[in-house]
């Protein structure tokens, strides 16, 4: 979080005081150092005028004339601004530039005037800074042998005033008072600006890593800092196109395999390491019934509720190897569980497919049920000839009656294995969509009545009425009408078959939809028993009190694969001693497919 206004005020003012320290201690430093330097300076100059004077003309010719020290004296101190004195070897006052001093003269006593040493020569200047008690004024006081001097004239007393030194250096202290005062602001005011630029940047900082939390991964920082705070934005910049082109490249990757996995026909479920559902496909939900959205996050085992199945994952995790499994959940429902661990850098984890082995165990059912049908429908009609010659062989054929009888016999069961072997050919090439049809228009009259009169023949030998009701109103179908015709003929087939004498068969046609007609074949026959209506179209399947009667079974399965064809569908409906109705709806022709 970028800084507040509180924090921001206490940033400058700590900022303030510390600034106001330095510039104080610099001003301290700097007036030190020039008061120092200034004064040092102001004493070597003065030092170098007294001894100048010291150094003059000789004060032995006139050192008992008063009035010329004096003269002399007051001409110098025109010269240098300081009040000058002549003392004798013992200190005293011989001249000065202001006044006679007498012997009374409190500078008598200073610690300047003390006695000097007896050769001159070898006296060093003295020098005191003290207050002037004739001028009042703080004074520098050098004292200086007098080069050809005399006991009269000893020693030069020099006494500058420092009134101006001090101005000068009192100047001097307000202009490095200013002059820190005013760079003590101008630092305030940078660092308030340097401040004040940080905080945006961090605030842009914060707002773009705010708007990237929230999946806006084209922000950026656009800051014209230089320095270190740019290098930070630029980074901050490269580190965000980094971070988007790797999400982005995860989004496809993730976006990939959420595509493959929802249109993959198995379950597909992805596990954490302890077993928690990260991911699960359609199929794998609809498996478990559940949905995707309530199944992850949650456990596996609360998700599959079944123990065999969550036995096979732990048997994975303890191995630490592919684990495969087939399970019975239910009377008509088969699982493959194949369960693989994964491990992707330190992301480890479990793949969990479930296969529905349902419809292929169904397929494999039908399968051997077909081949027991075959089997089943073929043994009868062999086993019936292998009788048939066996007994032709051991001496039927010695009585000609009897023998006629037998190859009658015979030619009826090679008849029957005949049918049977075309109409399974002809399942098969239905099913697998080699048999084209040959698409026309045509009346509902010409091909239902059609397929109906082919039977008429045999309805009246076995004393049945059989009535077609279709009206020349109905519009024309699109139908192949030979295989259309096929179809009726096998339901009227039917219904002379189960119908007893004097019973009735009808053939009639109506309007189903706006794009349907459907036809009805309905008799007055034994009818089908319900736990048989719903599996009279499979292939083979005979109802017991068909299986007297002869016939392959496959004849209602052409049938349905034939209406199929056309886009149509087929049905029954039926109760038991009272007869049946088969449905059949047929495209109805339009003017576009003409």
């Amino acid at each position: 979080m970028y800084p507040t206004v509180g924090g921001r005020r206490r940033s400058i003012a700590v900022t303030s005081l510390i600034l106001a320290a330095i510039m104080t201690l610099c001003a301290v430093l700097t007036n030190r150092l020039l008061t120092g330097y200034l004064t040092s300076e102001f004493e070597r100059q003065a030092r170098e005028q007294a001894a100048i004077m010291a150094a003059g003309p000789s004060f032995r010719p006139i050192q008992n004339d008063a009035d010329a020290l004096k003269a002399l004296l007051n001409e110098w101190q025109a010269i240098s601004g300081a009040r000058l004195a002549l003392l004798d070897s013992t200190g005293r006052v011989t001249a000065a530039s202001d006044a006679p001093r007498p012997e009374s003269d409190p500078s008598n006593a200073r610690p300047e005037a003390a006695a000097a040493p007896a050769a001159h020569e070898e006296a060093d200047a003295d020098l005191v800074q003290r207050v002037d008690p004739v001028t009042g004024q703080e004074s520098l006081f050098i004292t200086l042998p007098v080069a050809e001097g005399s006991p009269a004239v000893a020693r030069l007393r020099f006494v500058l005033p420092m009134t101006g030194l001090n101005e000068r250096l009192a100047l001097l202290r307000n202009e490095v008072r200013g002059l820190a005062a005013l760079a003590g602001l101008l630092l305030l005011t940078l660092s308030i600006l340097h401040q004040e630029r940080t905080a945006q940047t961090i605030r842009q900082l914060t707002d773009v890593a705010d708007r990237i939390t929230t999946g806006e991964l084209s922000a950026r920082i656009l800051s014209l800092n230089t320095g270190d705070m740019g290098k930070l934005t630029r980074a901050f910049n490269r580190m965000a196109g980094e971070l988007e082109r790797e999400i982005q490249k995860q989004e496809r990757g993730r976006d990939r395999l959420y595509t493959v996995m929802h249109v993959m026909a198995d379950g597909v479920l992805i596990l954490t390491r302890k077993g928690k559902v990260r991911m699960i496909n359609p199929a794998a939900a609809a498996l478990l019934h559940t949905n995707e959205s309530t199944a992850e996050g949650r456990s596996f085992i609360q998700v599959v509720r079944d123990h065999r199945i969550a036995e096979v994952w732990q048997r994975c995790q303890e191995r630490g190897e592919q684990e495969v499994a087939a399970l019975e959940l239910g009377p008509d429902r088969f699982l493959r569980i194949i369960v693989t661990p994964f491990l992707r850098g330190a992301d480890r984890g479990y793949v969990v497919i479930l296969q529905d082995l349902t419809r292929m165990r169904r397929l494999q059912t039908v399968r051997q049920d077909f081949v027991s049908n075959v089997s089943h429908e073929l043994r009868t009609p062999l086993a019936s000839l292998r009788a048939l010659a066996d007994t032709l062989r051991d001496g039927a054929l010695d009585d000609p009656p009897a023998a006629i009888r037998f190859l009658d016999r015979m030619d009826v069961e090679v008849d029957s294995l005949t049918q049977l072997v075309e109409e399974l050919f002809e399942l098969v090439r239905i099913e697998s969509g080699q048999v084209p049809l040959h698409l026309r228009r045509a009346s509902v009259g010409s091909v239902a009545g059609g397929g109906a009169e082919r039977l008429r023949a045999q309805a009246d030998r076995k004393e049945l009425k059989l009535t077609v009701a279709i009206s020349e109103d109905l519009p024309d179908i699109l139908v192949d009408p030979d295989r259309v015709q096929q179809v009726i003929t096998n339901l009227v087939h039917n219904a002379v078959k189960f119908t007893p004498p004097k019973g009735s068969i009808s053939v009639s046609a109506q309007r189903h939809t706006d794009e349907f007609i459907v036809v009805s074949v309905s008799d007055t026959g034994i009818g089908i028993p319900p736990d048989d209506l719903p599996r009279i179209f499979e292939r083979f399947y005979k109802i017991d009190r068909a299986r007297t009667s002869g016939g392959t079974g496959l004849g209602l399965a052409i049938a349905k694969h034939i209406v199929q064809s056309h886009g149509g569908a087929i049905w029954a409906e039926s109760m038991p001693e009272r007869g049946s109705i088969f449905y059949l709806t047929l495209p109805i022709f339009t003017s576009e497919e003409g």
